[in-house]
């Protein structure tokens, strides 16, 4: 009996020694990070909490129940000040309260054993008492993690469906967008809100191209068409795949093989059927469509267009797989011919061609921050027949429509065009959404027309080429905001009862744009707002920044040291040491040779998933993600080398660095910039969550009808760590969102391994299958015209912040 006696006392003392040091540890590391905190004017509390932690530890150490009573009053201090700080916002609150919440329990439990230890009466029933409360709080915010916080709740009564119209069921998924108008939106409602439960794989294709993960942004990014009874995919090295669309089976592939040293990807296709109808547009003024014809029995009559991530445009026989032979040299298209050096990977085109009339308009990828001397942004049409250029729009010299004279050059380094273009039939436009010019961080030696092009939306005569107006949205962009997706073509409704031809766009600063495509002026409120400068000596700093406040701004708040996050508090309290370390000014904090914050990041805010649409209900879908960008301009020496620095190690102008994160070189300037994510040490984003939502703008009254996480982390996690745990924290989304008749929003680029289904009245998650890998492709639908049945389908190639990848294409069926 007494050595049991003495067995428990030595357990006794060495876990209360134990817990004692981890609070007493906890308390030094809030001492030692609060001071820093405070020293840069942030909050005070982990400084003070620091103090009766220590002490609560040390009087544990030493055996004395005062430092459980010490604990406790600490926790119920936490409390307060977490409701102070950030309400009853629920994320917030986990981060402040979960990990005290547990020691809390903890140190309750153990006070028995410290009274025992000191001869007093251990007073379980109290202690018990007191845990079991702190323990079903805690669980209850453990449990409150696996379940959905919406930033903005739906509210009243859903929408009722709309059926089909007879005769009106959609036909083909024929365009990137699925319509040339780019809504991504399917008059199809066999699959609908009440029966989609019941959706399963109906088949499984094998690309046999895998990107691979290696940094350099090899990804799948792909939305598939569908054109009668064949289903048309590409791979991330440009190969073409026509597969049957009941089946999967495949009925041809052409081998394409397309390489470059990074960026290996394909979005899209675009497809011509020169017998089909040839519409001409009905707005007055327009220019007609050029009417284009092929000798009967001619191959190629049905014909997929295809960029590629090597320069060239690729016409491809939609029937037999094999190259157009009268469509450039043997099928193809040199698009690096009048841009001067244009080295792989300077010059790419990752977004699929646009189909405008009879014209194929193309832009190009330009590399970021490389050096000044790049290839220009010019954007040219060629004939879908013949692959003869018609014309090009050269931001630095757009009045000229022919191609550079023998040793001439478009202009070099001029704003780009990397993204998807809208075609608007009635008017015969192609609505463009420029970039920045090279570097896209320094504007210094930026021309007028850089000036004037840069972050623009362009519309172009699709026949003539010839501009009809721009709309800048950022002035002297030094924050990589290109135009990041193809606009969406609406009706506005406008003031009474009237509809007005318009588009829409979403940007990588969370703004919705609503403008006039007639003119090009904005038909909601846009606001001037003034913004600071930074140090960088001749800037032309642009003391003001358009913001589109008529519509809703998603994810683009400004932060403050409240939004900093966790997993812990000690991660939240370094993310608070680095943000308050930081200049930052809200959205468009300029960068400088100090350390700046962007929110959100030249990553999105919106990106080129575009946005989708329902007609009916005049409901605009929107996907996001929420990334914080930090940067800082680094002085060169004049060899042209960043100066030494274990941390900003500049690249050597090649783009390979500048596909993830790091130091980019920005030759022919005075500076290196090093940049990265925003996350907390332990590779979570640091401001709280979530980090990627869905959202529904109701266009009537321009405001959000609900807003939802979207994503959660069972396929990732901290540091690289996959957690398995389903919880809906929101994660940033890529590709864009499938909306259709039967009352369903389809996403999958949520970097968890699903194809998500929400109710599109209501923003509620009804359906989700399991991808065998990640998805960054944008799924879409048909309805067989030989079976009669409606299929989803969406590709898998590996979510962006996962290593595993794939090459599925998969197809959903009820």
């Amino acid at each position: 009996m007494t050595s049991t006696t003495s067995d428990t006392g030595i357990l006794a003392r060495g876990w209360l020694i134990l817990l004692g040091l981890i609070i007493t540890l906890a308390g030094l590391f809030f001492a030692i990070g609060g001071i820093r905190l405070v020293t840069l004017g942030g909050s005070w509390y982990f400084l003070l909490a620091s103090i009766p932690l220590t002490i609560s530890g040390g009087l544990i150490i030493t055996r004395r129940p005062a430092g459980a009573i010490l604990f406790g009053v600490t926790f119920l201090a936490t409390i307060l000040w977490a409701l102070w700080e950030v309400g009853l916002s629920f994320w917030p609150l986990i981060s402040r309260l979960l990990a005290m919440g547990v020691g809390a329990t903890v140190v309750a439990l153990s006070w028995p054993l410290l009274r025992r230890t000191r001869g007093l009466a251990p007073f379980w029933r109290p202690a018990l008492g007191v845990a079991a409360v702190l323990a079903v709080g805690s669980i209850a915010g453990f449990v409150g993690m696996f379940r959905p916080h919406d930033p903005v709740a739906f509210s009243g009564m859903p929408e009722a469906l709309i059926p089909v119209a007879a005769g009106q069921a959609q036909k083909d998924w024929a365009s990137y967008g699925n319509d040339q108008a780019n809504t991504r939106f399917a008059a199809l409602d066999q699959i609908n809100r009440d029966n989609v439960k019941a959706l399963k794989v109906a088949w499984t294709y094998r690309t046999g191209d895998v990107a691979v993960s290696d940094g350099n942004g090899a990804e799948d990014q792909t939305t598939p068409l569908q054109i009668g009874d064949t289903v048309y995919v590409c791979t991330p090295h440009n190969n073409v795949i026509a597969l049957d669309a009941d089946t999967g089976r495949e009925k041809w592939k052409a081998m394409v093989n397309a390489k470059s040293q990074v960026w290996q990807r394909c979005r899209g296709l675009a497809y011509f059927d020169v017998h089909a109808p040839l519409p001409q547009p009905a707005a007055p003024g327009s220019t007609p469509v050029t009417t284009v014809t092929l000798p009967a029995g001619a191959p190629c009559g049905r014909r997929l267009l295809l960029n590629t991530i090597d320069a060239r445009l690729i016409a491809i026989d939609a029937d037999t797989g094999r190259f157009c032979p009268g469509f450039g040299v043997n099928g193809a298209v040199d698009l690096k011919a009048g841009l001067g050096a244009a080295p792989d990977p300077q010059y790419q085109l990752t977004s699929a061609p646009t189909m405008a009339g009879t014209t194929v308009v193309v832009g190009g990828r330009i590399a970021d921050n490389v050096q000044t001397d790049m290839p220009g942004g010019v954007l040219r049409g060629f004939d879908v027949i013949t692959g003869k250029m018609r014309w090009a729009f050269d931001p630095g010299n757009p009045n000229d429509r022919d191609a550079p004279a023998e040793g001439k050059t478009y202009a070099r380094s001029t704003p780009n065009s990397w993204a998807g273009m809208t075609y608007d039939a009635a008017s015969n436009t192609v609505f463009i959404p420029m970039g920045s010019p090279s570097v896209d961080i320094y504007g210094v030696p930026r021309t007028p027309l850089e000036h004037k092009y840069g972050a623009s939306m362009l519309a172009l005569d699709a026949t003539t080429g010839n501009e009809k107006w721009h709309y800048q949205t950022v002035r002297n962009d030094l924050w990589d905001f290109d135009l990041p997706m193809a606009p969406t073509l609406i009706d506005f409704p406008a003031a009474g009862g009237r509809a007005v031809p318009a588009l829409v766009f979403g940007t990588k600063a969370g703004q919705i744009y609503v403008l006039d495509r007639r003119t090009g002026q904005p038909l909601t409120k846009v606001v001037d707002v003034p913004v600071k400068p930074a140090n960088i000596p001749g800037e032309p700093y642009a003391l003001t920044q358009p913001r589109s406040v008529g519509m809703p701004q998603i994810g683009a708040q400004t932060l403050t040291e409240a939004d900093m996050w966790g997993a812990t508090p000690f991660d939240q309290l370094l993310c608070r040491i680095a943000f308050k370390g930081m200049r930052y000014d809200g959205l468009y904090t300029a960068p400088g040779t100090d350390l700046s914050l962007s929110f959100p990041g030249s990553l999105g805010g919106m990106n080129w998933g575009g946005l989708s649409i329902d007609p009916h209900s005049q409901t605009l879908y929107a996907n996001d993600m929420r990334l914080g960008l930090w940067s800082q301009m680094i002085p060169q020496k004049a060899e042209g080398n960043a100066k030494a620095d274990s941390n900003t190690k500049a690249g050597n102008g090649g783009e390979a660095i500048n596909t993830g994160m790091g130091a980019v070189p920005m030759k022919g300037t005075p500076y290196a910039v090093n940049k990265d994510r925003f996350l907390s040490a332990l590779g979570v984003p640091c401001q709280a969550p979530p980090y990627g939502t869905l959202t529904a703008i109701d266009l009537k009254t321009q405001k959000i009808r609900w807003q939802v996480p979207v994503g959660t982390v069972e396929d990732t996690g901290p540091m690289g760590i996959t957690m398995g745990l389903p919880i809906p924290i929101g994660m940033p989304t890529l590709g864009g969102t499938l909306t259709t008749q039967g009352g369903l929003v389809f996403i999958a680029g949520t970097q968890d391994f699903y194809l998500h289904a929400f109710d599109s009245a209501t923003g509620k998650e009804i359906w989700k299958g399991r991808l065998p890998v990640g998805s960054q492709g944008g799924p879409m639908t048909y309805l067989s015209p030989r079976t009669g049945k409606q299929y989803v389908v969406v590709t898998a190639g590996g979510a962006r912040q996962s290593p595993q990848r794939g090459d599925y294409v998969i197809a959903y069926t009820l």
